[in-house]
């Protein structure tokens, strides 16, 4: 099973990367209704930090797909990266534990491209502060260039404007 195909059937619900039963129904190649029968009789292992029911809302926000009567009779169940390893211990089948490796491969696979992702995030604000760091003693030295050539303009101003008041001055003396 691809990884890719696995990680498209995680969502982020409630701020848990989950995924739903009848993505998983359909990996472990059982009907919903026999997934869900098995959760329920072993409702003991699925804590609400493993397994929870989606509100309809939840349900209809999210646009899953829907079975072919064009709806869902009953909300379903997301499970999160500790309840599909439960999950494999109640459907005790081979293609359950298969599928149930995967799908921990591909949790962790995600939660390390996260982890990877941040590390670039906290690299990339680092360059950006030492960039900003850079750009103000820059301005700071442009500035100083500025005022430097400023000054040197302003004197060469001023010793032109002696240079016309001495020849303007009124001589005294002989004159031609």
């Amino acid at each position: 099973m691809k990884v890719e195909k696995i990680h498209s059937k995680i969502y982020d619900i409630r701020g848990e990367k989950v995924m739903l039963d009848f993505d998983l129904a359909e990996l472990y190649e059982v009907e919903t209704k026999y997934l869900k029968r098995a959760v329920k009789s072993n409702l003991k292992r699925f804590p609400k930090d493993f397994m929870f029911e989606l509100t309809r809302e939840e349900f209809l926000r999210c646009k899953f797909s829907t079975s072919k009567r064009g709806g869902t009779r009953y909300m379903p169940f997301a499970f999160t990266e500790h309840g599909v390893t439960m999950l494999a211990a109640v459907l005790n089948s081979d293609k359950a534990i298969e599928m149930n490796i995967a799908i921990i491969r591909a949790f962790i696979a995600l939660r390390q491209l996260v982890l990877e992702q941040k590390d670039f995030m906290n690299q990339l604000q680092k360059l950006k502060e030492e960039l900003h760091e850079r750009i103000n003693v820059h301005d700071s030295q442009l500035n100083q260039i500025y005022e430097a050539l400023e000054n040197m303009l302003d004197e060469q101003i001023d010793k032109k404007t002696k240079e016309l008041e001495w020849e303007k001055r009124e001589r005294i003396g002989f004159k031609k």
